[in-house]
């Protein structure tokens, strides 16, 4: 008697499936290559696109997102702020909105990408969990200002980015200086955001870059940041070196002054003659002679006979008592 076979339905579903040719556009591609941006204040996610060369349907795709205990949520505006679901773009910025937006920089953070393609999709890519104050990259110090002063150099800057909560985390700033051409020192740590280098040489160009460090106190962890870019300042005089240029100007304007008083008086004695004739008053006409002059009619003559008196004609008589021999001879011949 030979055998009766006996098929199930389940058995024969998986013949047929088994047998079945597959649809190339049963299962699409995963996005390549994810990786997250942590870079101050952003948060971006991108990928490699998937290509697909029988399809002329662009492909979309999904970002979702979950915190440790959480279940998986939509990146949709409702969620984070922005849409990344159904995008065509090969990247999404959790912080395009504002700069305060995205996922908290202290949570535990999980994301996950597939590709979709109307009812087909990909299996998805799990990204390393991150937290932002763990991963970040921390960027130089912004709006960096600096006023020579003193013999000090004051600076002025902001920081890479605001901390919404700074007893959790906060930024300390170190600088990095050197006079041109010498040793670089660092200065720090600083909380303010003004700085001032104090004690330097007065009338001296000095170098300087800023470099600010995240510390996270929670995990005790700390993020050192990017240095900015070098830029040379030249100080100012200070009290000493200014008090020291008024006297130097003093004594310097003094001795001019004590040079040209000489050479002043050394040309006086040389060209004295010359001096007193530039300076000498010219002969004026008596004024009885000027007034004649102005009207010939006045009796000037009489006046000046009136005017004139014996009395004041003083004379004194000398007598040669004696010659001595050769002036006597001398005075003979000459009579």
């Amino acid at each position: 008697m030979r055998p009766t076979l006996l098929w199930s339905p389940l058995l024969l579903l998986g013949v047929f499936a088994a047998a079945a040719p597959p649809d190339p556009l049963s299962q699409l591609p995963a996005p390549q290559h994810p990786k997250i941006r942590l870079y101050n204040a952003e948060q971006v996610l991108s990928w490699e696109p998937v290509a697909l060369s029988n399809s002329t349907r662009p492909v979309v795709y999904q970002v979702q997102f979950k915190y440790t205990d959480s279940k998986w949520f939509m990146a949709d505006i409702m969620s984070i702020g922005v849409n990344c679901t159904q995008i065509t773009t090969t990247e999404c910025d959790f912080t395009a909105a504002t700069s305060s937006a995205g996922f908290p920089m202290d949570f535990n953070v999980t994301l996950r990408l597939r590709a979709e393609l109307g009812a087909l999709h990909s299996a998805w890519v799990t990204m390393p969990w991150f937290q932002h104050y763990r991963n970040v990259t921390v960027g130089p110090p912004k709006n960096i200002e600096v006023t020579p002063a003193e013999g000090s150099l004051i600076i002025r800057f902001s920081s890479p980015f605001d901390i919404a909560d700074t007893s959790t985390a906060f930024f300390c700033y170190y600088v990095h200086y050197w006079e041109k051409g010498g040793i670089q020192q660092v200065k720090g740590p600083f909380r303010s955001n003004s700085i001032s280098l104090d004690n330097l040489k007065p009338f001296r160009v000095y170098c300087l870059q800023v470099q600010a460090q995240l510390l996270w106190n929670k995990s005790n962890i700390f993020r050192v940041g990017h240095l900015s870019n070098i830029s040379c300042y030249e100080t100012m005089a200070d009290a000493s070196t200014e008090l020291q240029q008024v006297i130097l100007i003093s004594v310097g304007t003094f001795s001019l002054l004590l040079v040209l008083a000489g050479a002043c008086f050394f040309l006086v004695l040389k060209y004295r003659g010359l001096i007193k004739y530039w300076f000498h008053t010219p002969p004026s006409i008596p004024l009885q002679i000027e007034e004649y002059l102005k009207d010939p009619t006045q009796p000037i003559l009489e006046a000046l006979d009136k005017d004139s008196s014996p009395k004041d004609d003083v004379w004194d008589s000398v007598s040669i008592i004696s010659f001595p021999e050769k002036e006597q001879e001398d005075v003979l011949q000459t009579l």
